[in-house]
């Protein structure tokens, strides 16, 4: 199953926003060498944004996930980005080439836990 996490960046407040905006590099970067390390294991980045608008940006990670533990480090990295960063993560799988969502975490949302999102994937 090919599986996504992308920050949260639709629907938010102009506070959250500015902040979102301001921490753009910096997450990229993160997410940039997340993608890097484990490209091995297939880990795409997901970097759309050139929109002026935040809300049409999309930004994360696509791997492929069969087992429980493989969600560990992605939802550990998203966990210590939404801390850091104050943002919140939608995570789900893409079947068909369409994003299908399942569980949201974050910050505002409350801490992901890989175990309940892989039930969550089905997985």
């Amino acid at each position: 199953m090919l599986i996504y996490i992308l920050v949260a960046c639709d629907r938010l407040e102009e506070k959250r926003e500015k902040k979102l905006r301001q921490s753009l590099p910096e997450l990229q970067a993160a997410l940039q060498a997340y993608a890097d390390e484990n490209a091995a294991h297939k880990v795409t980045l997901i970097n759309d944004c050139e929109s002026d608008d935040c809300e049409d940006w999309q930004l994360g990670i696509s791997q492929p996930a069969t087992k429980k533990i493989h969600l560990n480090p992605p939802v550990d990295l998203f966990n210590r980005l939404a801390e850091q960063h104050g943002i919140d993560c939608e995570v789900g799988y893409v079947e068909d080439d369409t994003r299908e969502p399942v569980s949201y975490f974050g910050k505002y949302e409350g801490k992901g836990e890989a175990f309940l999102i892989a039930e969550y994937l089905g997985l």
